[in-house]
C-alpha cells in the first residue's frame, strides 16, 4: 500500500516535473523494492549518483521544492486517513484483523516447527537402517534387556517367598504403619533398583557402547522411575488413609497405580532421551523428537488421570477427621475449597504445555516451568474466590436488608473480577507478556483490550445502575404504602406497578448499555437510533387513547390513589376494587356486577378505604322529648356498642355529639358520629341504630316519626240532632272528657 500510494504520487510529480521527477520515481521505486522483496536488483553506482543529482536540482529550485513539498503533505493526509480508518473498526474490526493475520500466518511456524522435526527424525532412523547395524542393535537390546529383567523376577520372587515365610501381609492395609509402607517400597522399587544396576554395571565393564544396549538401559530406566513415582504416589495416598477415605484410597490403589507408574515412566523416557549417550549413536533429531513426544503424551496422560480420578481425590482432600475439622475451621474451610477446584490448575497446567509443544513457541522444559507457576497462581486465585464466594453465602443467608444485599453481590463479582485480572497479569507477565503491555501497544492488541474494556465497564455500570434504580422503586413504593397506613394492600400494589417500572427501568438500561457496547464494537448505531425514534413516533400517533390509558392509570398507582380491596365510587359506579391492571380497573358493586373502567374515563375518585371511616348518624328527636335525656340515651346506647366484642375493634374513638342539625316537621334532627376503620362505617351506623331502636322500644319512646291525624266533624244535620258541636283537637294533644 505505501509503495503504491508512493508510485502513485510520484507518477503525479512527473507530469509537472518530467526531469526530476523521474529520478525520484526511480529513488522511491527501489526503496519500496528494497524495503518490500530481498531480491530487488541494486542500482549501479553511475545511477545512484545521476539520481541524486537530479534530487539536488529539485530541492534547489523554490518551485519544484514546494511542488514536492505539497505532495508530501498530501500523501501524509492519505495515509492519516487509512490508519484512522483501520483503527475505527472498533472491537469486531481488530477480531477480524487477528483473524486474517491468524489464518495467514498463525498455522505457519508449527507445520514448519514439526515438519522439521519429523525430517530430521526420519534423516536419523535412515541413518540406522543398515542391516548389520540393526542386527547388532537387537542383539545387544535382548542381551541387557533379558538381564536386567531376570534379575528383577529373582529378586522379587525371593521377596515374596521371605514374605510368605514370614507370615507378612503382602498389600497395604488401609491405615499402615511406617514399617508397612517402608516394606511396600523395598517390594516395588528395590528388585528393579538392583536389577538396574547389575545391568548397568555389566554394560559398564564389558564396555559395549552400543545403541541397543543404550536403549535397554533407558527401558530399565523409564521403568524404575515409573515404579518409584507410583510407589512414592501410593504412600502419599495412604497418609490420607482415616477418616472417611477408605473407599477413595481403594480406588486409588486398585485403579490409578498402572496410570501414575505410565506417567512417571514417560516423564523419565522425556528426560532419558535428551541425555548425550543417547543423542551421539541416536542423532539429534531422533531423540528431540522423541523426547517432545514422550512428554506430549505425559501430559495427556496426566489429563486423563484428573479427569478419572477426580472424584476420588476430592475425597480423599476433602474428608478430614472430626477433631480436624472442629479444632481448624478456617484450614478446613480452605481444603474444602480446594478439594472442588484442585483439578483445574493442573488441567490447565497440561493445558499450557501441550500447546508450548505444539506451537514450538519456547523448549518443553522451559513452557512446562512456567505452566507449574502459572498453575500455582490458578491454585491461590481459585482458593481467594472460593473464599469471596463462601462468604457472599454467609451475607446472602443473613441480608441485613435487601438493597445491602444486592449491592455486597455486586462487591463480591467486583472481587472475583479483580482476583482473575490479577491472575491474568501474573500468567502473562510469567509467560513474558503483560495486560497492560498489551493495552499500551499500538496495533489490533490496543484496539481488542479497549473494546473488552469498554464491554466489561458498560456491564458493569448497567448493572449498578439497575441495582440502584429497582432498590429505588421498591423502597418507594413502601414508604408510600406505610405513610397511607396500608401495609396488606400494599403487596397487592406492588404486584401492579412494580414489573411495569421494573420493566420499563431495565429495558432502558438494557437499550443504553447494548447501544454503547455496539459502539464499542465498531457498529455505526446512528441508524439503530434513527430507527427506533420513528417507531416510537408511529406508535405514539397510532396508539393514543392506549397511552392515555397508561400514563393515566401509571400516575394513579404511583400516587396510591387506589388500591385492590378499596371501596371507592368512580362518579358512574360505586363498588369494591377487585383488580388493577396498568390500562383498566375492575369494580364489583353492591349488587355484585362487575364493572371495567379504562383509567382514562375516571374524572375523580372518592376513596372510603383510606385510614380511617365515620360513622355519621342523624337521629330525629320529638318534640315533645328533652333533648338532654335523649343525648344521654344516645350516649349509653354509643358506650355499649363500644363495649361488644363484635364492634369495638372497628370503632375508634367514643361517641362525638355535634348538636342539633336542623328541625324538620316539629321533631329536632340530633346528629352525631364516631371514627371507624376503614369500610366499617356503615355496619357501625347500622349497629348503632339497631340498638337506638331496641333502646326506645324498651322505655317506650316513640321515635319522632311525622303522622298524620284525621278528625271527622259532625254537624246537626249529619248527626240528626241538635246537640252541641265535638270540638276538634290538634295533634298530640288529649281529647276532652
Amino acid at each position: 500500500m505505501w509503495v503504491l500510494t508512493l508510485i502513485l504520487v510520484t507518477s503525479t510529480f512527473m507530469v509537472s516535473l518530467p526531469a526530476s521527477a523521474q529520478s525520484l520515481s526511480s529513488l522511491v521505486s527501489g526503496g519500496g523494492q528494497a524495503s518490500g522483496t530481498s531480491s530487488a536488483p541494486t542500482p549501479s553506482p553511475q545511477e545512484l549518483r545521476a539520481s541524486l543529482d537530479q534530487i539536488i536540482a529539485t530541492l534547489d529550485d523554490s518551485d519544484q521544492r514546494q511542488a514536492l513539498l505539497d505532495h508530501l503533505r498530501q500523501l501524509r493526509d492519505a495515509t492519516a486517513v487509512d490508519a484512522g480508518k483501520e483503527s475505527s473498526d472498533g472491537l469486531l474490526g481488530a477480531l477480524a484483523q487477528s483473524f486474517s493475520s491468524l489464518e495467514t500466518d498463525g498455522l505457519d511456524n508449527p507445520i514448519r516447527y514439526w515438519s522439521a522435526k519429523a525430517e530430521q527424525a526420519g534423516s536419523d532412523i535412515s541413518g540406522l537402517s543398515d542391516r548389520e547395524r540393526l542386527t547388532t542393535i537387537f542383539l545387544d537390546l535382548l542381551w541387557v534387556t533379558a538381564l536386567w529383567v531376570g534379575v528383577t523376577v529373582v529378586l522379587a520372587m525371593l521377596w515374596r517367598w521371605g514374605v510368605g515365610l514370614l507370615g507378612l501381609m503382602w498389600h497395604l492395609p488401609p491405615e499402615p504403619t511406617t514399617w508397612m509402607l517402608v516394606r511396600h517400597i523395598i517390594r516395588r522399587v528395590v528388585p528393579l533398583a538392583i536389577g538396574f544396576g547389575v545391568a548397568l554395571t555389566t554394560v559398564h565393564q564389558l564396555a559395549t557402547g552400543s545403541v541397543g544396549s543404550t536403549l535397554a538401559m533407558v527401558a530399565a530406566y523409564a521403568t524404575l522411575c515409573g515404579a518409584v513415582f507410583s510407589s512414592i504416589c501410593e504412600i502419599v495416598f495412604s497418609l490420607f488413609g482415616s477418616g472417611h477415605r477408605h473407599t477413595a484410597l481403594r480406588i486409588l490403589r486398585r485403579r490409578g497405580a498402572r496410570w501414575l507408574f505410565a506417567l512417571g515412566a514417560l516423564v523419565a523416557l522425556g528426560d532419558a532421551a535428551n541425555a548425550e549417550a543417547l543423542v551421539g549413536p541416536l542423532g539429534e533429531g531422533l531423540t528431540a523428537f522423541l523426547s517432545l513426544l514422550a512428554n506430549a503424551c505425559a501430559a495427556v496422560l496426566l489429563g486423563v488421570f484428573v479427569l478419572v480420578f477426580r472424584r476420588p481425590m476430592r475425597h480423599l482432600i476433602r474428608n478430614r477427621p472430626y477433631s480436624q475439622r472442629q479444632e481448624r475451621r478456617a484450614t478446613t474451610e480452605l481444603i474444602r475449597v480446594f478439594s472442588r477446584i484442585w483439578h483445574i490448575p493442573i488441567l490447565i497446567m497440561v493445558a499450557v504445555s501441550l500447546i508450548a509443544m505444539i506451537m514450538s513457541a519456547e523448549d518443553s522444559r522451559s513452557a512446562f516451568f512456567r505452566a507449574v507457576i502459572t498453575a500455582g497462581a490458578m491454585i491461590a486465585t481459585l482458593v481467594v474466590t472460593g473464599l469471596i464466594h463462601r462468604r457472599s453465602e454467609n451475607v446472602r443467608d443473613k441480608p441485613p436488608s435487601e438493597y445491602m444485599a444486592r449491592l455486597a453481590r455486586f462487591g463480591f463479582t467486583l472481587a472475583h473480577l479483580l482476583s482473575w485480572l490479577v491472575f491474568a497479569e501474573l500468567a502473562m507477565r510469567v509467560w513474558g507478556s503483560s495486560l497492560w503491555a498489551v493495552g499500551s501497544s499500538a496495533g489490533i492488541s490496543q484496539q481488542i483490550a479497549k473494546g473488552v474494556l469498554g464491554l466489561g465497564v458498560t456491564f458493569l455500570l448497567a448493572w449498578l445502575i439497575w441495582i440502584l434504580a429497582d432498590t429505588a422503586i421498591k423502597h418507594a413504593l413502601l414508604r408510600s404504602s406505610r405513610r397511607h397506613g396500608r401495609r396488606v394492600n400494599a403487596s397487592a400494589r406492588a404486584q401492579t406497578i412494580t414489573p411495569l417500572l421494573r420493566n420499563t427501568v431495565f429495558v432502558t438500561i438494557a437499550v443504553i448499555a447494548v447501544i454503547i457496547a455496539l459502539a464499542n464494537l465498531g457498529v455505526n448505531v446512528t441508524p439503530l437510533l434513527a430507527g427506533a425514534g420513528v417507531i416510537g413516533l408511529a406508535v405514539g400517533f397510532g396508539a393514543q387513547t392506549l397511552v392515555q390509558d397508561l400514563i393515566t392509570g401509571l400516575f394513579i398507582l404511583i400516587e396510591d390513589s387506589l388500591a385492590i380491596d378499596d371501596f371507592v365510587n368512580l362518579g358512574t359506579h360505586m363498588g369494591t376494587v377487585e383488580a388493577l391492571s396498568i390500562r383498566t380497573v375492575k369494580l364489583r358493586d353492591l349488587d355484585g356486577i362487575v364493572h371495567i373502567i379504562p383509567f382514562s374515563q375516571i374524572q375523580g375518585i372518592q376513596n372510603y378505604s383510606r385510614e380511617f371511616g365515620i360513622a355519621l348518624m342523624r337521629i330525629r328527636i320529638a318534640h315533645h322529648m328533652k333533648i338532654d335525656e335523649a343525648i344521654e340515651i344516645v350516649r349509653g346506647i354509643a358506650e355499649d356498642l363500644r363495649n361488644d366484642p363484635m364492634m369495638r375493634h372497628h370503632i375508634w374513638s367514643a361517641l362525638e355529639v355535634q348538636g342539633i342539625e336542623s328541625f324538620d316537621a316539629g321533631a329536632a334532627i340530633l346528629r352525631v358520629r364516631m371514627r371507624t376503620a376503614p369500610i366499617m362505617q356503615w355496619d357501625v351506623a347500622r349497629a348503632f341504630n339497631l340498638r337506638l331502636k331496641q333502646r326506645f322500644d324498651e322505655q317506650g319512646i316513640d321515635l319522632a316519626v311525622p303522622r298524620m291525624s284525621v278528625v271527622m266533624e259532625q254537624t246537626p244535620m249529619t248527626a240528626g240532632g241538635t246537640g252541641p258541636r265535638e270540638p276538634v283537637t290538634a295533634p298530640g294533644a288529649p281529647d276532652p272528657q
